[in-house]
């Protein structure tokens, strides 16, 4: 394969419609376009501010993506959509289970279009239960999951950013089920709806843990267990200089090298190391150790060891590190500093290369290769019907 083809990505040749949203969908959308899709957003007529405020340029799930403004209140802005859909693989959407059937854009409306379409769906609650109509974020989900209950030591329940709902529930789901019903709709004829909300998402993240509670290994008492900072070996300590480690000794041979490479040898009994009632004393003697030098002291006495020790670095530092340098972790798109698209593959390697665009940067180059005319797009523009390059 040539270099050229090779770097459009293993997903070249696809197109997939984008409703904007913010959540899943649009990280969703991101590692689409990451692997070579080309990602069309269908964006309002004006900048809705959905989410957190930002920048387009620091809009980093909007990399590589195309963008058409689009009146969705009028009949035939939903004419305009419903024809791009029609033209496309695959369809994903972020609202309210009754909007896009409200639009007059359903799943079976869409289907019907094109029989062949993957219309991924990613709401908050899915579309049953009392929940299914109300708002929520990410917090909310987890909350109900028994994931946010089961996080970090005692005290309140801390939220893991949004990661785990929004990202590695819902949008990671929703990317599996969307490739996989694209390989269904191409070995078979047939598309079909995917569905992967935000709590559902959530959940199938959790088996592990819900094993682990139901044979009776997990305690409801946050901070008590074995990966939620319970555990002497998987936490993280303060160094002197108030940053931390972090130790994720698990396995008795990485313990016994902690051990050594902490001078505790002979103080701590390696064979009782899962003995829970030895915990808080050996959680002191951690922490009274690694106060004793800096965080960077530290790393320099873990380095090249397999004590499954690391320095805890922020955004600011983590892109340096070594590891993340020969890694190629990270990339710079327009200035702004962000982790490579993953995963990676050795042969159809596909290297975003532009922002988010401004909303509506690509209407005019997207409905005129669906075969709309000059004159009718001028008087789509006029109308307010579409809109052009609308600047955040």
């Amino acid at each position: 394969m040539s270099e050229s083809s090779a770097a459009r990505g293993p997903l070249a040749g696809v197109k997939v419609v984008e409703m904007a949203a913010i959540g899943p969908v649009p990280f969703c959308g991101m590692a689409l376009a990451d692997m070579g899709a080309e990602v069309i957003c269908v964006d309002r007529v004006f900048n809705a501010n959905l989410g957190i405020a930002v920048d387009r340029k620091f809009n980093c799930t909007g990399r590589g993506k195309k963008s058409i403004a689009v009146d969705l209140k009028k009949a035939e802005g939903i004419a305009l959509v419903r024809r791009l859909i029609a033209d496309s693989d695959a369809l994903i959407e972020g609202f309210r289970p009754d909007v896009m059937g409200r639009l007059g854009l359903s799943p079976e409306t869409c289907l019907a279009d094109n029989p062949k379409l993957v219309f991924g769906r990613s709401s908050g609650w899915g579309d049953k239960g009392p929940l299914a109509s109300i708002a929520s974020h990410d917090i909310n989900y987890l909350a109900l999951s028994g994931c946010l209950a089961a996080m970090g030591l005692k005290g309140p329940p801390s939220p893991p950013l949004n990661l785990v709902g929004d990202f590695g529930g819902a949008a990671m789901h929703l990317l599996t089920g969307v490739i996989a019903g694209l390989y269904a709709a191409k070995t078979t004829g047939v598309g079909q709806v995917v569905s992967a909300s935000i709590s559902d998402g959530t959940l199938g993240l959790m088996p592990m843990a819900y094993g682990l509670f139901a044979s009776g290994e997990w305690s409801l008492e946050r901070g008590q267990n074995l990966l939620d900072g319970g555990a002497p070996f998987y936490r993280t300590y303060e160094t002197s200089d108030g940053r931390y480690m972090a130790v994720g000794a698990i396995e008795g041979k990485f313990f016994q090298e902690l051990l050594r490479k902490l001078g505790l040898e002979g103080k701590i009994d390696a064979s009782r190391q899962n003995d829970r009632g030895t915990w808080p004393d050996v959680i002191a003697m951690f922490a009274a150790t690694f106060a004793k030098k800096t965080r960077d002291e530290w790393s320099k006495v873990f380095e090249d060891s397999d004590a499954c020790v690391t320095p805890v670095l922020d955004m600011s530092e983590a892109p340096d590190h070594p590891q993340q340098v020969a890694a190629e972790a990270f990339m710079e798109i327009g200035g702004v500093r962000q982790p490579s698209p993953v995963p990676k593959f050795s042969v159809t390697r596909h290297i975003p290369r532009e922002g988010a665009p401004e909303i509506g940067a690509h209407t005019h180059e997207v409905l005129a290769r669906l075969g709309y005319s000059e004159k009718e797009l001028a008087e789509f523009s006029q109308n307010g019907l579409i809109a052009d390059s609308i600047v955040s």
